[in-house]
């Protein structure tokens, strides 16, 4: 297995969903946003989304684009991205994922991104903008640099399509719990629990939710039948608004809710 794979699987062993946690990269400044990082993998978070901040923003709701605005306008630059990624697993075991727009991919290049990515310590790229079908260039790097590659399913995603994402992805899928941008929502979509089956029927061994969780109750809602919860925006508001000691707080609150008081979810 993948070390995101062995995260999830560590996780279910536990008794637990996993805790995947994203920031941006650079907000409110380089150093801080590394020591976010950390502070998610020392509080409960299973594994990291590192995001690049990037001009056009199309997944992204106001308290994230707010928060890589003003990355952006403090400097920063995609070799930031490694930087703090060298860093981050120089401090933590737990794998860092990169969550990019492929534009910034696509202008450094897809071998050398990946190269970069490897040596650095990541652990692989989830691509919210790009389909497997028109992603063959990032399927060969990934298969030559052993990083994952985590493909996103929407609950408008056909059955063809999500036999495309299945067979291409590694890691787990990313499952989008409702159309729309990221944001903190008092209820999550019944449509994620459907698409979770719908996915485990096309074969997917690893299903995560996100796009709106932002309660521990979320969390322990999503890992009744999911494998993990993705949660960005209330961490991104909690760094914002307390500092890498008010985002641990927010962090434990969170993670409180991954504890499985069930069985496990069930596969076909």
């Amino acid at each position: 297995m993948s070390r995101v794979e062995d995260a999830i699987a560590r996780a279910a062993a536990d008794g637990r969903g996993a805790f995947i946690g994203y920031l941006p990269v650079g907000f409110p400044d380089l150093q801080t946003s590394i020591d976010a990082a950390v502070a998610l993998a020392e509080n409960g978070v299973d594994i990291i989304e590192l995001g690049p901040p990037y001009s056009d923003p199309v997944m992204d709701g106001p308290i994230i684009q707010e928060a890589t605005n003003a990355a952006l306008e403090a400097g920063f630059r995609t070799e930031h991205l490694f930087t703090a990624l060298r860093e981050i697993t120089a401090r933590t075991d737990v794998p860092v994922l990169v969550m990019t727009y492929w534009n910034l991919v696509v202008q450094r290049g897809v071998d050398r991104y990946a190269d970069e990515v490897r040596a650095a310590g990541g652990a692989g790229l989830i691509t919210p903008d790009i389909t497997p079908d028109a992603a063959a260039d990032w399927i060969a790097a990934s298969e030559r640099t052993g990083l994952d590659r985590v493909f996103l399913a929407a609950p408008t995603s056909t059955d063809d399509r999500l036999d495309l994402i299945v067979g291409a992805t590694t890691g787990f899928v990313y499952t989008v719990s409702t159309m729309g941008i990221t944001g903190e929502r008092a209820e999550l979509d019944k449509a994620a629990r459907a698409l979770v089956g719908r996915l485990r029927a096309h074969g997917a061994a690893r299903a995560c939710v996100g796009i709106g969780v932002s309660s521990a109750e979320h969390i322990a809602s999503i890992v009744e039948y999911a494998d993990g919860a993705i949660v960005g925006t209330a961490l991104v508001r909690a760094l914002r608004d307390g500092g890498v000691e008010g985002l641990a707080a927010k962090t434990r609150e969170l993670a409180a809710g991954t504890v499985r008081h069930g069985a496990a979810p069930e596969r076909n």
